[in-house]
């Protein structure tokens, strides 16, 4: 398993990272278990989280992927071997993360309760790469990098990036965190947050979770320099569409277990025209004789601003046919056609 730099940091991790967000939800904690042994026997040292997860998001179930983990690490003595990322929500109208009721937003008193209650769910006394979810600001769509722009009101109180990075600086001053990142973010937020740790005495943000696939590079449109000039590199996620580009949910199909056929959340990818651009990918892959899944994920994994693709996966096959991918090399001739694929079909869901 290729191993990459983590931002400017001494800290190397895998090309390919295990989301986890499926633990406690579609996985069962003995699954999610036999998930981290086995992605860890295959050399991936990287495994991210969030205080949201599972997902669907639910009071009910908040935490327990965290939970989860935690009792790995516990059970298996494997927290030295594994490189943990989890994130902070940042503003919302959920009002099940704080024990008051408060609704999410980035305050200082916020970000030191998630830290230290993710940090005992984690059974752990400090996270590698601890993100913040999504911005406290409101901005034009979830993701942070729309195609089109939709104007938004300023948020009433709204914090600050600079405050945020003094609160996430004193956690690294105490131990409790070792590095941080940001996640559905802007090439505008992304080098505020820059510019603030050459301004301030604050540390400097190593990643940048977004959404990257076949089917949404808009990533390429502006955070990609930021990625490669900044060394905030992509930790890509919904790298298969959550599931599209995998071919399960061709023609109509409703796989048992699946997410959409569970939870029916997956509209985003189910517009005419991206239904068009997934099957022609598809098409594309069956053609050069490769795995549909394994071609997405290799075309994530060998974009230069990419630090790591992360990959979820509900059974343990699946599991093993994404991690196969690391060793998947694309031919010059199927990325000449990724290309002329995207510049048909552009980005359909963003």
């Amino acid at each position: 398993m290729e191993q990459r730099r983590l931002g400017r940091t001494d800290i190397e991790v895998s090309a390919l990272c295990l989301g986890t967000m499926t633990f406690g939800e579609q996985n069962s904690e003995a699954e999610g278990h036999a998930q981290m042994d086995y992605a860890l026997e295959k050399g991936i040292n990287f495994f991210d989280a969030a205080e949201l997860y599972p997902i669907p998001p639910k009071k009910e179930t908040q935490g327990r992927t965290e939970r989860i983990i935690g009792s790995w690490f516990k059970t298996t003595g494997n927290r030295d071997k594994v490189v943990m990322a989890t994130k902070v929500v940042g503003r919302t109208d959920m009002d099940w993360f704080r024990e008051n009721g408060e609704k999410g937003q980035l305050t200082r008193a916020q970000i030191e309760f998630a830290v230290d209650r993710s940090l005992k769910n984690l059974q752990t006394d400090y996270i590698d790469l601890y993100q913040i979810h999504w911005p406290d600001r409101n901005v034009s769509g979830f993701g942070s990098n729309p195609t089109r722009w939709v104007d938004v009101d300023q948020a009433e109180e709204e914090n600050s990036i600079q405050s945020t990075l003094e609160v996430l600086g004193d956690l690294v001053k105490s131990g409790k965190v070792r590095h941080i990142g940001v996640s559905n973010e802007s090439a505008w937020g992304t080098m505020r947050y820059v510019t603030a740790s050459e301004l301030y005495d604050v540390p400097r943000v190593v990643s940048i979770q977004n959404a990257y696939s076949l089917v949404n590079r808009t990533f390429e449109t502006g955070l990609a320099e930021v990625a490669r000039r900044e060394d905030v590199g992509l930790l890509a996620y919904s790298a298969l569409a959550q599931g599209y580009l995998t071919g399960k949910y061709r023609d109509g199909a409703l796989p048992a277990g699946a997410r959409k056929t569970l939870f029916n959340r997956l509209q985003r990818y189910e517009h005419p025209r991206t239904i068009e651009a997934v099957n022609a990918y598809l098409d594309l892959a069956k053609d050069a004789g490769l795995d549909p899944a394994q071609m997405a994920l290799a075309f994530a994994m060998s974009r230069s601003f990419v630090t790591s693709v992360i990959l979820g996966a509900t059974r343990m096959e699946q599991l093993e046919t994404d991690i196969a991918a690391a060793d998947l090399t694309l031919s010059s001739d199927v990325l000449e056609k990724i290309d002329a694929l995207h510049q048909e079909f552009g980005n359909p869901a963003p």
